[in-house]
């Protein structure tokens, strides 16, 4: 039986590897050859979580064609976040809570996709569908997966059924979900060994955006001077980004784990679009955005309009 890979998107958030590893397991339980890869490091939140429960960190890859013909997409659907060489293995399923675009296949597939907080909150309801029972250590992953999507059920993308399924796995994995919740998120907020580099790529996302080519990187932190207090080194890096990869717009956006505000930083020459979306006034390059927590509900399709009728 030929295996099947499991991936969650470039630069993987804790949904994206611990969607891969749980949807992987009930593959596997139920008869099919699975394995979860990721596609770049994963953060301190991330780690956290996979030490806290004892599960392997799963193996990274760059391409899977040469692995395998058949892969499986969770926590993305858009090609410019999946694999490099995704345009030539054949996707059997998709699994995901994002807006659906830049996808198409040539075969039929399985989708998957819901307008909750996390994947992991569909992958509890597939779990029942199939009847296999969830492992502690898959549940407290899958647990982490909502804290960390919902920043502790306090974004607005969190819905019922993300709570309902948080307290659900919550029970399994013998932990209180409030208390487990902040400790993990602190452990992501450490962002004191990071480079640069590493800042601005740790939770990045490309969109296409009307005409546009547009990066939305997302860090969370206790205190955002502590990531912006080396801003013109952040600055060049991201410059650098915007000529290396051709983009029109990269918005960095730090998000205050306390406040549930956030301030980003925007460059590139459609920084103007940042202005008219928040209606901010970008001060230096930056604004802060009261009550912005959530790239997938107030920053990506707020964007999109934008610059759509620019």
């Amino acid at each position: 039986m030929e295996k099947i890979l499991v991936l969650g998107h470039k630069n993987p958030d804790t949904d994206s590897i611990c969607s891969a590893i749980a949807y992987a397991n009930l593959k596997s339980a139920i008869g099919l050859n699975a394995e979860p890869v990721r596609l770049g490091e994963i953060n301190g939140e991330t780690k956290y979580a996979l030490d806290y429960f004892q599960v392997n960190v799963p193996r990274l890859v760059e391409k899977v064609a040469a692995e395998t013909s058949q892969v499986i997409l969770v926590d993305h659907n858009e090609r410019q976040q999946s694999a490099d060489d995704i345009d030539q293995v054949r996707i059997l399923e998709v699994i995901d809570h994002h807006r659906i675009a830049n996808f198409q296949t040539s075969d039929p597939l399985f989708y998957r996709a819901e307008p909750v907080g996390c994947t992991t909150t569909i992958l509890n309801k597939l779990y029942k569908e199939h009847g296999v029972e969830i492992k502690k250590e898959i549940a407290g992953l899958m647990l982490s997966a909502i804290i960390s999507d919902s920043l502790l059920f306090k974004s607005p993308t969190c819905t019922e059924q993300d709570i309902a399924a948080a307290r659900e796995l919550a029970e399994i994995a013998g932990v209180d979900p409030e208390k487990y919740g902040l400790e993990m998120l602190k452990a992501g907020a450490d962002l004191s060994d990071k480079t640069v580099e590493q800042l601005i790529s740790l939770d990045a996302k490309g969109f296409d955006m009307g005409n546009y080519k547009v990066m939305v990187a997302q860090v969370n932190a206790v205190d955002t001077d502590d990531v912006l207090n080396n801003k013109k080194e952040i600055e060049a890096a991201i410059t650098k980004t915007i000529a290396d990869q051709n983009l029109d717009l990269f918005f960095f956006v730090v998000t205050d784990i306390l406040t549930n505000d956030s301030v980003g930083l925007a460059l590139g020459k459609m920084t103007n679009a940042v202005e008219t979306a928040f209606n901010v006034k970008l001060d230096n390059n930056t604004a802060v955005l009261k009550g912005v927590v959530s790239r997938k509900k107030q920053i990506v399709p707020v964007l999109t309009d934008t610059l759509k009728a620019l």
